[in-house]
């Protein structure tokens, strides 16, 4: 009897501390991180036919050079989004605490390139399970996130991200966040794989991140990438 009641003493403090440790975790939610995830996104008009589209995958130099390879794809800018500081910088970005994700707008002529196959483009373009980065990037700077304008936008990124999550039998680390504002980052970040070629990170992570992708979509490649 003794036993029977020391082991239920041992699993009621064993229950009442991992309750404190979730109550503990959902009370330090950042409420300023919240905010950003529940506000009601934003659309951009389009300008001169071409639309454009927000996605965070790991570092922004591998990202924008993928997106840059595509058809119907003007411009891949980098930059920040996804947080709650304004003006933010890569130094800030990098120490985590500004909630933004490293980022790629993506100006795009939808008569040519729909949204939905942006949206295949960026799980095709990465390792979709890892959370918190990619391959050698990681930190919460460096988040998988994609963001959505509008329903249509919302639904299409679910659908994909739920389908992809039943053919590899596994969660899907990608954030779904709403839309709000896209911060271009320091001009020396763009187009850096371009101008960049012989750089290490570019030599050993960029670029074979890229031609992955390539030999994954073939179909939506410009001329010029297939080569």
């Amino acid at each position: 009897m003794k036993r029977n009641i020391a082991m239920n003493k041992i699993l009621s403090t064993l229950i009442v501390a991992l309750l404190f440790s979730c109550n503990h975790t959902a009370q330090t939610i950042n409420p300023k991180q919240q905010a950003v995830i529940d506000a009601d996104p934003v659309e951009v008009p389009l300008e001169n036919g071409l639309a454009r589209a927000y996605f965070a995958s790991g570092c922004f130099w591998c990202v924008e050079a993928v997106y840059e390879s595509v058809k119907g794809v003007k411009e891949s800018i980098s930059g920040y989004s996804g947080g709650y500081t304004d003006n933010p910088t890569y130094e800030a970005s990098n120490t985590g605490r500004t909630g933004h994700a490293e980022a790629v707008e993506i100006i795009y002529d939808p008569k040519v390139v729909s949204f939905a196959t942006l949206v295949d483009v960026y799980y095709a373009s990465q390792n979709p399970t890892q959370i918190n980065g990619q391959g050698p990037d990681k930190g919460s700077q460096y988040r998988p996130i994609i963001f959505y304008q509008n329903d249509e936008q919302k639904q299409i990124i679910e659908e994909k991200k739920d389908a992809l999550a039943k053919k590899l039998d596994a969660k899907i680390a990608s954030e779904i966040y709403p839309f709000q504002k896209f911060w271009v980052a320091e001009a020396y970040h763009q187009d850096y794989e371009k101008r960049n070629p012989n750089n290490g990170y570019i030599r050993n992570v960029s670029i074979p991140r890229l031609k992955r992708f390539q030999a994954k979509m073939p179909e939506v490649l410009k001329e010029e990438a297939k080569h």
